[in-house]
């Protein structure tokens, strides 16, 4: 069977219903391809202030305030011994009623939320469809995929443009070998659920907490509604097997006894015994477009997660792929060429937010520092910490590069022509 549409996207996670919604709204046949029933599990819960700005363009501000979601409003550090900074308030630096307060989310119900929205505005979703590969034709155009119903039934769907939007997956830049490992980022996670365990009260009950463990390694404490807590630590993976453990539960439970907070907190919660792993999760596709194909999300970059970019990485760039669509439809063009400045856009935003990973990952690096000598670096490096990505940091950079090596930008991210 085939069935032609102006967008399909592949993938209905945050990246792709943020395409589709957009899309949806200028009038466009959007067709989003979801292998997965929803809702389904997925990590990810904290969101950052500057995701605020792209969730009002699709128009979810008053979904996420009605939500029971917890209210976020600060991000705190804790030592291995468990001396914890002062909570950093958003509200210090950026208005009230706008970005100083985000929350934290379970991905199951969020992902849903953004999948209504853009049903509700007209884009349709078929979930458990498993899509095969892309289809091209005789000149090696994007012309459709092939995809796999829930019933087994093969089809071909046609389209305009094919938006991958299958996250960390990366559909296409994988089976076309543009994908590629970051030199230096190439960290492990282990984590889990926590239910009944100790949290602040008040207006830092919600706050993200970044405790630290021996050789930068760290664990994350995202408190989210219904008593959960979601918690994982991230280190090389050479100092979690230490010892020659290999079983990620124990590698999980002997590192909380390295952080006395993280051991405190999680001391009269009970763990729901179920553990991820993922390891070498920082990669980028060499390219962000081809004829007849555009990348967006996880699928474009994704980076590691200390400083949580990635969903609010995923839906911005979901609203201006949309944007550069529009253009590109109204133009009658959708060559790849057309998609050079969102693809700018989007490598600019990684670039800023990937050297902040980079020093925080130096082990003779401290944001402290910097600050001390350059006090008013400090609004820059929490502008760039709380999603403001896509602003001019030269001075900043120059500023951190006084006491630690920068990565040069990676040169990816742009148009394949035909």
């Amino acid at each position: 069977m085939t069935s032609t549409h102006d967008i399909i996207i592949i993938g209905g996670g945050p990246a792709g219903t943020s395409t589709a919604a957009i899309l949806a709204e200028h009038g466009y046949k959007v067709l989003v391809i979801e292998r997965a029933k929803f809702p389904r599990y997925h990590v990810g819960e904290s969101l950052i202030p500057f995701t605020f700005g792209p969730l009002e363009r699709l128009g979810m501000i008053p979904k996420m305030k009605a939500s029971h979601f917890t209210k976020k409003y600060s991000v705190s550090f804790v030592q291995p011994d468990g001396r914890p900074s002062q909570p950093f308030y958003f509200h210090t630096r950026y208005d009230k009623e706008t970005v100083a307060q985000t929350w934290q989310v379970m991905r199951s119900e969020f992902d849903q939320m953004l999948m209504n929205n853009a049903r509700e505005k007209g884009a349709e979703v078929r979930e458990e469809t498993t899509v095969i590969q892309l289809l091209k034709n005789d000149s090696g155009r994007v012309i459709g995929v092939e995809v796999k119903n829930k019933d087994g039934r093969m089809d071909h769907l046609h389209a305009a443009l094919v938006v991958d939007a299958s996250g960390k997956e990366a559909f296409a830049s994988v089976r076309q070998g543009w994908r590629i490992g970051d030199p230096y980022l190439n960290k492990v996670a282990i984590w889990t659920y926590y239910k009944g365990s100790k949290r602040a009260e008040g207006m830092d009950e919600g706050g993200t907490t970044i405790a630290f463990v021996a050789e930068k390694g760290w664990f994350w404490h995202i408190p989210m509604h219904d008593d959960m807590v979601s918690v994982g630590v991230v280190a090389e993976g050479k100092y979690l097997t230490r010892g020659g453990v290999r079983d990620m539960k124990e590698m999980f439970k002997r590192e909380i006894g390295e952080n006395e907070w993280i051991k405190e907190h999680l001391s009269t919660g009970t763990c729901t015994e179920e553990f991820w792993i993922t390891s070498e999760y920082s990669k980028h596709s060499k390219y962000g477009a081809s004829p007849g194909l555009l990348l967006v999300g996880d699928a474009f970059a994704f980076l590691d997660p200390v400083f949580s970019s990635g969903v609010m990485l995923a839906i911005k760039s979901g609203v201006l792929a949309a944007d550069a669509i529009h253009e590109a439809f109204q133009a009658k063009d959708v060559s790849p060429e057309r998609f050079a400045e969102y693809g700018q856009l989007i490598r600019q935003g990684v670039e800023n937010m990937r050297k902040l990973i980079y020093a925080f990952y130096d082990p003779n690096f401290s944001f402290k520092d910097v600050v001390m000598k350059h006090p008013d670096a400090g609004a820059e490096i929490t502008d760039c910490l709380s999603g403001d990505i896509n602003k001019d940091y030269t001075q900043l950079w120059s500023r951190i590069s006084e006491f630690v090596k920068l990565p040069d930008d990676l040169p990816y991210g742009v148009p394949l022509a035909a």
